[in-house]
C-alpha cells in the first residue's frame, strides 16, 4: 500500500468511526404494516430525526413488501429480535399473531416495544410498553361525522373500505364511523338513525392498492353509489388513482359521488386538489415515529417506564380549497 493510499484508508476508517451510526449503542427497528407505504416511511423519517439528536441511537426500517401480510410481519419482527435489537416500534397488523409469534419472544429477551398507529388488543397490551398515535375510535368518529353533511337519502347507504379484517386500529375506526352515524359502534348499520351499509361492505383490501382502487371503481359505477368511506389511504395510494378517477370528477364536484378518506399523504393531497376526493382527514405519522422513538429511548437509557399507557396525537381536515396547505408532510 502506498503512503497516499494508506493515509486515505486511515482517514476513511477514522471518519467512519466518528459517524453517528458507528457511535450508536442502541438500535431501534421501526416495523410498519407495509414497507412501501409513505405513511410508515414518514414515521421512519421521524424516528431518524430523533436519533440524529442523540449520539448513541440508530433507527432501521422494515415491513411487509407490498401489502398487509400478517405472517410476514411476525417473521420480520422475530428476525430483528434475533439480531439483538434494542427496541421495537411496531404498527400492528394482527394482534393475536404478532403477540404469539413474536412479542412473547421479545418480552422473554427483554426487548421493549412501543406500538404506534395501530395498537395491540386490550387484553394483550402487557406485551408493549405504550402506544403512541391517533385515537382510532375518535378518528373513525371524525370520518363518520364528515359523512353526515352529504346525507341525501333515508336511509343513506355508505360503504366502508378497510385493510385487513383483524387489524386493531382499522376495526376501531369502523366502530367510530358506525357510532358517529347511529350511536352504536358495535353493529353494522342496517337503517339505524337513517344510515345503512351497502350489502357488500365493509370491503377489505389487505392494503393492496390495485385491489382497493378496483373496489372503489366498482362501487362508483353503481347507479346510486353509496357514500364511500376509506378508513386508510388504500386506493388513493395507487399511482393509477388520479387517471382512473378523472371520469368521475364532475360527479364528485356535483356531490353525486362522495369519497371520504383517511390520511393526507402527498399523493392523496394532489388528488384532492384536483377535485378527485371529497375530504381527507389526516394523521401525523412523522410525529408518531419521532415521539415513539423518544419514549423508547428514555426507557432504554433510564429503565423508567412511560407515565401513561397511551399517547394520542390530533388529526387534521383537508378539502380541495386547502389541499396544499392543510398539512406539512416530511
Amino acid at each position: 500500500m502506498t503512503d497516499v493510499k494508506r493515509i486515505t484508508y486511515y482517514l476513511a476508517v477514522g471518519l467512519a468511526l466518528l459517524s453517528p451510526c458507528a457511535l450508536a449503542q442502541f438500535t431501534f427497528a421501526l416495523i410498519g404494516k407495509t414497507q412501501n407505504d409513505s405513511f410508515y416511511q414518514q414515521a421512519f423519517t421521524g424516528c431518524k430525526a430523533f436519533a440524529r439528536k442523540q449520539n448513541d441511537l440508530k433507527c432501521v426500517y422494515d415491513g411487509a413488501d407490498d401489502y398487509q401480510d400478517v405472517r410476514t410481519q411476525v417473521l420480520i419482527v422475530k428476525e430483528y429480535i434475533d439480531k439483538g435489537i434494542d427496541g421495537l416500534l411496531i404498527s400492528t397488523t394482527d394482534s393475536n399473531h404478532l403477540v404469539a409469534g413474536a412479542l412473547q419472544y421479545a418480552q422473554k429477551k427483554g426487548i421493549p416495544v412501543v406500538t404506534f398507529d395501530s395498537d395491540l388488543l386490550v387484553q394483550q397490551r402487557e406485551f408493549r410498553m405504550a402506544y403512541l398515535g391517533t385515537n382510532n375510535f375518535d378518528f373513525g368518529v371524525a370520518l363518520g361525522e364528515a359523512a353526515r353533511k352529504y346525507k341525501s337519502q333515508n336511509p343513506q347507504p355508505i360503504c366502508i373500505q378497510s385493510g385487513h379484517y383483524t387489524t386493531p386500529n382499522l376495526n376501531k375506526r369502523i366502530e367510530g364511523v358506525r357510532f358517529a352515524l347511529s350511536g352504536d359502534g358495535t353493529k353494522k348499520l342496517e337503517g339505524q338513525s337513517g344510515w345503512i351499509e351497502y350489502e357488500r361492505c365493509p370491503l377489505y383490501t389487505l392494503g393492496k392498492r390495485d385491489e382497493a382502487l378496483n373496489q372503489l371503481i366498482t362501487i362508483l359505477n353503481y347507479e346510486n353509489p353509496p357514500i364511500f368511506i376509506a378508513v386508510a389511504g388504500f386506493a388513493q395510494f395507487s399511482e393509477d388513482y388520479i387517471p382512473s378517477l378523472n371520469k368521475y370528477k364532475g360527479d364528485i364536484t356535483a356531490q353525486k359521488v362522495i369519497i371520504i378518506s383517511a390520511d393526507t399523504e402527498n399523493i392523496q393531497l394532489k388528488a384532492l386538489g384536483l377535485g378527485l376526493s371529497t375530504i381527507n382527514i389526516g394523521q401525523k405519522p412523522y410525529q408518531m415515529g419521532m415521539k415513539s422513538a423518544e419514549l423508547l429511548y428514555h426507557y432504554v437509557k433510564t429503565g423508567k417506564k412511560t407515565n401513561k399507557d397511551s399517547y394520542y396525537l390530533d388529526f387534521h381536515y383537508c378539502e380541495q380549497k386547502n389541499a396544499m396547505s392543510c398539512t406539512n408532510n416530511h
